[in-house]
């Protein structure tokens, strides 16, 4: 579900699920869930790159487990993903290397710097599912991108492009595909160079900062997401998605 490498105290996570465009499942939680805790753990590793292999880097959910019950006996990956990836006590960058949907945008809320592809594409389909934000971004997005553009793409569930995810701060910075990997790794080798445990100290500060703000969001996130999921509204989107139809949300209930 993953593979990992190491390079100077760089250790690069990358969701492996190409034929699914890296579509989280439980497996894949689960398994980035542990490779981050293991990195955490690690005491030779100082900064931790996330991407994905082949054309996506985290295409969100996969739909055809988003309302099954989880089969891993620890229960559903997303929680402890999130978590892991909220609490991470190093530096955490992301290589989005191609289009990053649901999860694979809201997680880079919890990334320290975040570098895109020129050709990647960020979207939040929340409101095309008939379910509302998670993994803290009705926090993290209009914090970093301020209230009204989040709330912009959070409504339309429009794709963010490299460009404006750049504009918007969600970026750090945007590289030509070809060239993503090593600008990103330039940047992660200047960083794993600095005494780790002053990093960790830095990146505990940044968290802590955030961390109340953080939790309690992701806890009303959490509290909406279980009301909404199995709703006529999510029941219709996910229907049409198997289907292979556009939803019709026009004379559902609001209730």
């Amino acid at each position: 579900m993953i593979e990992i490498s190491n390079d100077n105290r760089v250790r690069t996570i990358s969701f492996n699920r190409p034929e699914a465009l890296n579509a989280m499942n439980n497996a894949l939680y689960w398994a980035s869930a542990d490779a981050l805790a293991e990195a955490e753990a690690d005491p030779t590793v100082a900064v931790v790159v996330l991407t994905g292999t082949g054309r996506g880097f985290c295409s969100g959910q996969d739909m055809n487990e988003m309302s099954s019950v989880a089969s891993d006996s620890r229960g559903h990956g997303f929680p402890a993903f999130t978590n892991c990836l909220a609490e991470f006590r190093k530096p955490v960058i992301a290589a989005v290397n191609g289009i990053g949907v649901g999860i694979g945008a809201t997680m880079l809320g919890f990334c320290d710097l975040v570098f895109m592809a020129d050709t990647a594409r960020l979207k939040l389909p929340f409101p095309t599912l008939g379910v509302a934000p998670e993994a803290g971004s009705s926090y993290t997005f209009p914090a970093l991108m301020g209230l009204q553009t989040a709330s912009y793409f959070l409504y339309t569930a429009e794709w963010i492009s490299a460009d404006q995810a750049l504009q918007a701060k969600l970026a750090f910075r945007v590289s030509p595909a070809d060239s993503l990997m090593a600008e990103t790794h330039l940047v992660a080798k200047q960083i794993a160079a600095m005494p780790i445990a002053s990093l960790i100290a830095t990146k505990e500060l940044i968290v802590a900062a955030r961390s109340d703000a953080v939790r309690q969001a992701r806890a009303r996130e959490d509290a909406v997401f279980a009301r909404l999921i199995g709703g006529p509204a999510n029941t219709e989107a996910i229907t049409a998605f198997l289907e292979k139809r556009p939803a019709d949300f026009t004379e559902l209930p609001i209730d």
